[in-house]
């Protein structure tokens, strides 16, 4: 109960910029004690800041709260074959760094992974949740599913850095994390269904949201666009990369175009979203009109979605800020 009312204070005073104890009894539906008492120890936690009082209505002028949004920071960070991204951020979502090193931390493994951590929060000691991002399927933060990286298979990443910090941690796939970023920057209604397609460093995965909610699956599974059956006696990572190793690529050649449109065809048959979004280091405009040519060979083009592109590594770190910020909002250490 006291994370849901710390929560619902924190998020409504983030929303309205200021509010006082009876703006915030209605709003949240909170005893007038209840929410005395939690902003008496809020603000002298320095959580709080008092920006002013109210005209009086016949008795003492209520006093306006704002919160504090350098009170806590969060640390969104993501794994890459070749480079590590991270960013720090305050409660309103403000960046206070962004970085890309060249350290390639999921390669080199937990020790030098931890000890990357342990810096950054040195120099940001007000850091209070992290999320971290990783090329592989993710249950409850331990991967269970990251080719190449079996250092880190059925590894509970999340419980560990709990565990060292002593902080939330949140962990997500990478696809997942970039369509919610994308969704949460461009959202056109609270409905909305979309598909976000990568190959990057490490093959291909999808990231889903349908009517406006991440798609995990059952098993958390959903989004391994490898294994969809295509030709027949080929997936789609296997007609994509045409008998080559799977790597970072540019999209040009017709047999990627024809696979990509085939797997287009299927989202659309079976999930009809509203938007399919591609990453900006693989397609061009021209590209992106081709494979929507492609896909209407196999689906009637009155179905068929808008087709973009956007920054993958910006939507990747919006969808983790996201996830890490709620987590933050929920934080009752004091």
């Amino acid at each position: 109960m006291k994370k849901v009312i710390l929560y619902g204070i924190r998020s409504t005073l983030l929303e309205l910029g200021s509010a006082t104890k009876v703006e915030l009894r209605h709003k949240l539906g909170i005893s007038f004690p209840t929410i005395s008492k939690f902003l008496t120890q809020m603000e002298s936690d320095g959580e709080l800041i008092l920006v002013g009082e109210d005209d009086s209505s016949g008795g003492r002028r209520p006093k306006r709260y704002a919160y504090n949004p350098e009170h806590m920071l969060g640390l969104a960070i993501f794994l890459e074959r070749t480079e590590t991204n991270y960013t720090i951020f305050n409660c309103l979502g403000e960046v206070k760094e962004q970085e890309k090193t060249s350290s390639v931390l999921i390669e080199d493994g937990l020790k030098l992974l931890t000890k990357f951590t342990e810096e950054v929060i040195a120099k940001y000691p007000k850091i209070s949740s992290m999320a971290i991002g990783v090329p592989g399927a993710v249950n409850n933060g331990r991967i269970f599913y990251i080719p190449g990286y079996e250092h880190f298979q059925d590894f509970d990443i999340k419980g560990y850095f709990e565990e060292h910090f002593s902080i939330p941690v949140v962990v997500e796939n990478d696809m997942n994390a970039a369509v919610l970023g994308y969704y949460n920057d461009r959202r056109k209604n609270e409905n909305q269904s979309l598909i976000y397609l990568y190959s990057g460093q490490n093959g291909p995965g999808a990231g889903i949201i349908v009517n406006g909610d991440v798609v995990r699956g059952s098993t958390f599974f959903s989004g391994e666009v490898s294994f969809v059956p295509q030709y027949d006696d080929r997936n789609f990572l296997q007609a994509l990369v045409n008998g080559d190793e799977p790597q970072k690529m540019f999209i040009r050649e017709e047999h990627e175009i024809d696979a990509i449109s085939r797997l287009v065809a299927t989202f659309v048959a079976i999930i009809n979203p509203h938007t399919i979004i591609f990453c900006t280091d693989e397609v061009t405009t021209l590209i992106l009109e081709k494979i929507r040519i492609g896909s209407s060979k196999y689906i009637p083009v009155e179905h068929l979605p808008e087709i973009t592109m956007s920054n993958w590594e910006q939507d990747y770190l919006d969808g983790l800020q996201s996830l890490g910020l709620d987590i933050m909002l929920t934080e009752t250490r004091n």
